[in-house]
This record gives C-alpha cells, sequence and structure tokens, in this order.
C-alpha cells in the first residue's frame, strides 16, 4: 500500500466486492438443489433461463470493458467528436449479435443439449479436432483478453486511490475469480447485470461532475471550439484518418457479432419475448455508456488543458479527471464504473473458457469412452478450471506487460477471425462444410497472428482486415474443394429446406 492512500475511495471498493462474492454464495445456494443431472446447463449457461433485462445487461458488461472507460475516452479526449463518430458503431453490436444469432443458436443448442457454441460447431461440421481447435482459441485469446482487463483495472485503481497496484489486483482480481467459480454463468449474469447498472451510475456522476468543473455545458463548448475547432471536425485535422474508420468499424463494430462470449448468451435466455427485450434494452444501454462515456472524455478537455503527455498518456486521462473533479469521498464510487466493466468482462470469459476445457474437451471425451462423470465429480472439475484460469491470468497480471490496450485488441481481432465466417457461414450457408471450416478457423488465425507479429498492414489498416480476408477465403476454398457435409446433419440444421 502507498503513503498516500485514500480511504474513503477505498470503502465503496470493499462493499462493492463483498455484495459480487455474496451474489456468487447465494447463487450457489439457490441451486444447490438443482445440481443433479442438470448441472452442466446450470453452471455454464443458467439453465436456459435469463430473462431479457438480465440477458441485455449480461450481454452490454461482457461486450464492454475497461477500455470502454479508459482507453476510449482518452482518445476522445485527444482527438473529438471524430471518436465518437468511429465509436457509435458500437450501438448496434448487442442488437446484432442476439438479432443474428439469437434465436438461431437458442434453438439449435435445444435440439442438441448444447451447452456453448463450440457444441454447436461440433454438431454442425461433425469434427472433434475443428471443436478441440475453437476451444483452444477460446482458452488462448480469452486468457490474453483478461490479462488486459486485470491490469487495466488495477492500474486505474491504483491512479485513482492512491493504494498500490498489487492491492487493487488483489482486491478485484480475486473477487471475481471467487463469485465466477462458486456461482458459475448465473453469478455471472446477476453481477453482470449490477456492473451495468453501476457503469450507468458511474458516467452520470462523472458528466456531473465535469460539467459544474468547467463551467458548465455552454461554457465548456465554447471553449473548446475556440481552442480546438479540429476536434470537431469528422477527420480531426488528419487525427482521424478515413482508414481507422474503417478499421474501428470492423474490429469493434461488425465483426463483434461472431465473439463466442457473445453468441453463447443466445442459448441462455429464457423465451423469444426475453430475446427481443434484450435486443432494445441492450441496444439502448450501450448507445447511452459509448456515447456518454466518450463525450465526458472530450468535455474533460475543459479540465484538464494541458497536454496530453503532461497526462502520461491516453489511458491516464479519466483516472487523472475522476481525481481532478470529483471531491474525494465519492471518488470510489466513480471507479466503480470502469472497475465493473473490467470485472465483468473478465468473468463472462472466465466461464466460457472454462467450459471449453471441461464441456467440449474432457466431458465429450468422457463421452466417447462411454464413462459418464458424477455430478459431484463434475461440480469439482468445473469450479477447478475456472479457478485455476482465473489464477493464472492473475498471476501473470502481477507483472503487468505494457500496451495493454494493443493486447485487448488482438485479442479481439484474433477471436473474430476465428470464429466469424465459421459462425455466419456455418449456420446459414447450406454448403458450409468441415474443410472450410478448418482452413477458415486455422488458417485465418495463423495468418492474422503472423501478420500481428511482423507488424505487417495493408494500407496501414489494422491486420483484422487481413485476417478477415484470409478466413474467408480460407472458407471458400475448402469449401469447394471438400467434401458435402452429411445431409442427415444438413436436415437437422436447415430443416424448411429442400435437400
Amino acid at each position: 500500500m502507498s503513503n498516500g492512500g485514500n480511504p474513503a475511495a477505498l470503502l465503496p471498493l470493499l462493499i462493492f466486492m463483498a455484495v459480487m462474492i455474496g451474489i456468487g454464495f447465494y447463487v450457489r445456494q439457490v441451486q444447490a438443489r438443482g445440481f443433479g443431472r442438470n448441472f452442466v446447463q446450470q453452471y455454464f449457461i443458467g439453465n436456459h433461463d435469463l430473462g431479457g433485462f438480465v440477458l441485455a445487461m449480461t450481454t452490454v458488461a461482457t461486450y464492454s470493458s475497461v477500455s470502454s472507460f479508459v482507453g476510449g475516452p482518452g482518445m476522445a479526449w485527444q482527438i473529438g467528436f471524430g471518436w465518437i463518430y468511429m465509436a457509435v458503431v458500437q450501438v448496434t453490436a448487442i442488437f446484432l449479435v442476439l438479432g443474428i444469432f439469437g434465436k438461431r443458436v437458442a434453438l439449435l443448442s435445444r435440439k442438441f443439449d448444447a451447452v456453448t457454441v463450440v457444441d454447436i460447431i461440433r454438431e454442425r461440421f461433425q469434427s472433434d479436432g475443428l471443436a478441440s481447435l475453437a476451444a483452444f482459441i477460446i482458452v488462448l485469446f480469452f486468457c490474453a483478453t483478461m490479462t488486459a482487463q486485470f491490469v487495466g483495472g488495477a492500474k486505474l485503481f491504483a491512479a485513482v486511490t492512491g493504494y498500490s497496484y498489487e492491492m487493487g489486483l488483489l482486491l478485484f482480481g480475486l473477487a471475481v475469480v471467487v463469485y465466477t467459480t462458486v456461482g458459475g454463468f448465473r453469478a455471472v449474469a446477476l453481477t453482470d447485470t449490477c456492473c451495468a447498472l453501476i457503469m450507468m451510475v458511474g458516467i452520470v456522476l462523472l458528466l456531473y461532475y465535469v460539467l459544474a468543473a468547467g463551467g458548465g455545458y455552454e461554457n465548456l463548448m465554447v471553449n473548446l471550439h475556440s481552442n480546438h475547432p479540429e476536434m470537431f471536425e469528422p477527420l480531426s485535422n488528419g487525427h482521424m484518418p478515413v482508414g481507422l474508420y474503417l478499421t474501428q468499424w470492423i474490429l469493434v463494430g461488425i465483426c463483434t457479432i461472431a465473439l463466442p462470449q457473445s453468441v453463447v448468451r443466445g442459448i441462455s435466455y429464457k423465451d423469444t419475448a426475453s430475446l427481443h427485450k434484450a435486443m432494445l434494452i441492450g441496444t439502448v444501454v450501450v448507445g447511452f455508456m459509448n456515447i456518454g462515456i466518450n463525450f465526458t472524455g472530450i468535455l474533460a478537455h475543459g479540465v484538464l488543458t494541458g497536454d496530453l503527455a503532461s497526462y502520461g498518456g491516453v489511458d491516464n486521462i479519466i483516472p487523472r479527471t475522476i481525481v481532478t473533479v470529483m471531491p474525494p469521498a465519492l471518488v470510489g464510487l466513480a471507479i466503480i464504473g470502469p472497475l465493473a466493466a473490467s470485472i465483468s468482462t473478465i468473468s463472462g470469459l472466465l466461464i466460457v473458457a472454462s467450459s471449453a476445457i471441461i464441456k467440449d474437451v474432457y466431458l465429450h471425451h468422457q463421452h466417447k469412452q462411454g464413462k459418464e462423470p458424477g455430478t459431484k465429480q463434475l461440480r469439482l472439475l468445473s469450479m477447478l478450471a475456472t479457478a485455476v484460469i482465473g489464477v493464472v491470468v492473475f498471476v501473470i497480471a502481477l507483472t503487468p506487460p505494457s500496451l495493454i490496450w494493443i493486447i485487448n485488441m488482438f485479442a479481439f481481432g484474433g477471436l473474430e477471425t476465428a470464429f466469424f465466417w465459421m459462425l455466419l457461414l456455418g449456420l446459414f450457408w447450406r454448403r458450409a462444410n468441415k474443410l472450410g471450416a478448418l482452413l477458415s478457423m486455422g488458417g485465418g488465425t495463423v495468418v492474422y497472428c503472423l501478420t500481428q507479429g511482423m507488424g505487417f498492414k495493408v494500407m496501414g489498416l489494422h491486420q483484422i482486415t487481413i485476417g478477415i480476408t484470409a478466413s474467408l477465403l480460407f472458407f471458400l476454398i475448402g469449401t469447394y474443394l471438400g467434401k458435402p457435409q452429411d445431409e442427415k446433419v444438413l436436415a437437422e440444421f436447415f430443416p424448411h429446406r429442400e435437400n
């Protein structure tokens, strides 16, 4: 602990983390009587029982991350309204992922008793190798994303409260591992709901105090227009080139519809009415949070008037703003929002990564050998896998890598390259086959990682453009060269189409 810590900022965080852990144990207790033959469904997808509001909030919270509340508004502070024009594409993400995949994966999951996205992939392409590759890619890129969330959250904690990075990591890192391990998917969904609500409260609080510190909205906008007129331009005097718009619309907009952590939400909802409700609520909430926090970042320019170097980079803009404009007694409440974004993302990824290991690999292997693990054994292994993954990422985060946002975007792009075409074409194109899916996932991911490692770009665009293009080409090549899928399988997936 550093000597300059703010105890008033620490207390709300301690209460918040205690509530999160309490929810985990509460869910565990409530579901204890149902841990029989439905344990896997209960632990990994909440037994297909999420209502519209909770579904919306857990999807929003998993989609949002600490970068959405730190790096994003920091870039808005630097660039201006061009950043909002670019980032606003994210408003459509929840509507699209639930609208395109929600009902489709829900019907398929009930037909095949599927618990994970990998279950559906295995049934569609009849390939254990493809399913194992998908599980491996999920765990690999999820660990990278979770590391970025752990590090980003702990750095934010240290910058705002004055306590050490290690203390912040210990405080919220272990809390999220504990409640996710104990309560499973339903605990994740309920805590995500709390986190999403806290995020919105945090945005409103910060916006209010930024406006107050800057002399009101009109004064802030007049000063901004006088001193930085370029911030009102879509291209921001060259700081927001058209290529960046295109890249970000692909990376954090269109292709996010196929992220496994979002698609799996479609397996968990209760009925169609809940799905439609979630699509509407989720879109409104994402719009409010996305536009609200980035707009607050722009307005913060009237409070933090120095140059970017004096604040140590874009990631320090929001922490510095919180400390500058808010009363010390409310700093703890303000920081809960960004930390909630961090832990909700971690918990959502953690439960999907755990399901990839236990359900998609271990349990499937046991069933192939004619074995049926007991409920007690499954419960122990599931909780153990969740805990081990969480602890491993936690330990990695103790020695934080630099450039966290780059790691986060790298993982985002890797998952999108691997799953976008395979899920989109696999679930909606009858001709898609196993070879196409294997080449697309394996080849596309390798190309993406190689171009990232070498720093190779086309026309200065992010490597996601290369990954997605290569993945599509591999899919088409494999589809036209490989054997067609079995007609019985196709009849299950496309029952209303003629053979």
